[in-house]
């Protein structure tokens, strides 16, 4: 559509929409014109001409809640963003702007209100709630170690050898942190038949620790921490397997060294994790060539491992809730 005046006729923007209010008032004060304008006044006879409609319908005050006019263009009477100065023609004096100020007061003052409730209930904590399934801390975990299997097995927790605690048989410590709730113990065994001459030598040693992680999930790094025995280029091999019935998920770690026939001995792990709580138990023996007594196997070991382990963490998890 061209407009009259318009240098491109074919640019519907240059010049403004005329008002559906009709022309502006004139301004007080103003010098008349020396010569009669005739478009001033139109004769008596003839009514005045009516005014054009304008190309957008005019909007209510803030443009109808704020959104434009399907199809409008932009800077059209009515379109937020590039409405008309207040007073020009087609503009909405200020209303439109104060309708857009409102609704968006309002929509702040709302995700304030909602912000602080989710502040106050750390519903935006980005720390994850600790799955300890049930599992509680204890400073002895010697008491709470089952020994039945290694028993049943002849064996038995050597005497300590003075008074002062680090030659107590067995050692236990611990440590309730921000982070982490730690716990070991380590058991020197031997054989109920065992010899005491110096010739005839055998060492045999139990460590078990369990952790309660209580910021970070161990489940992604678990498996992996075990299956990097089987990756390691020494002279030593180790032999790592799944192992099931036993939290949620446990490995088995096996050293396939082997023994010379001057001496004998076996090295097993066994981890479990159940929820974010892990555990570990490690056997450890050796024993000389000249040595009487018969040493375990490493699957004699496993069979032993998991029997205490399962027991262990029973009693670990009976004074908790999940």
């Amino acid at each position: 559509m061209s407009i009259p005046g318009d240098p491109n006729p074919h640019n519907p923007y240059a010049q403004p929409q005329p008002s559906p209010y009709g022309p502006p008032p004139a301004q007080p004060n103003a010098t008349p014109p020396a010569q009669q304008n005739p478009y001033a006044q139109q004769p008596p006879q003839s009514p005045p001409a009516p005014p054009q409609p304008p190309s957008v319908p005019p909007q209510g005050p803030g443009g109808g809640y704020g959104y434009p006019v399907a199809g409008a263009p932009v800077g059209a009477p009515g379109v937020p963003g590039v409405s008309a100065a207040p007073g020009a023609p087609g503009g909405t004096g200020g209303r439109g702007a104060a309708g857009w100020l409102w609704a968006i007061g309002g929509a702040v003052a709302a995700s304030a209100i909602w912000g602080s409730l989710l502040f106050a209930t750390g519903g935006f904590s980005s720390e994850p709630s600790p799955d300890l399934a049930g599992y509680a801390y204890t400073s002895d975990l010697c008491a709470a170690t089952s020994m039945t299997p290694f028993e049943n097995a002849h064996f038995k927790a050597k005497a300590s050898t003075g008074s002062s605690s680090k030659d107590a048989n067995p050692q236990h410590s611990g440590a309730q942190q921000t982070s982490l709730d730690t716990m070991w113990c380590n058991v020197s065994l031997e054989q109920d038949s065992a010899s005491t001459s110096a010739a005839d030598y055998s060492s045999n040693w139990l460590y078990s620790a369990a952790t309660l992680h209580k910021k970070t999930d161990p489940a992604p790094e678990f498996a992996d921490n075990y299956r990097s025995y089987e990756k390691q280029e020494t002279s030593v091999g180790y032999k790592v397997e799944s192992v099931s019935g036993i939290g949620d998920e446990a490995y088995l770690v096996t050293r396939n060294d082997e023994s010379s026939s001057s001496s004998s001995g076996s090295y097993v792990i066994l981890g479990v994790r159940d929820g974010w709580m892990t555990y570990q138990s490690t056997w450890s023996s050796y024993a000389s060539g000249s040595s009487a007594s018969k040493q375990p196997t490493s699957s004699e070991v496993a069979t032993m491992l998991k029997t205490s382990a399962t027991e262990t963490l029973k009693r670990l998890r009976s004074s908790g809730s999940r």
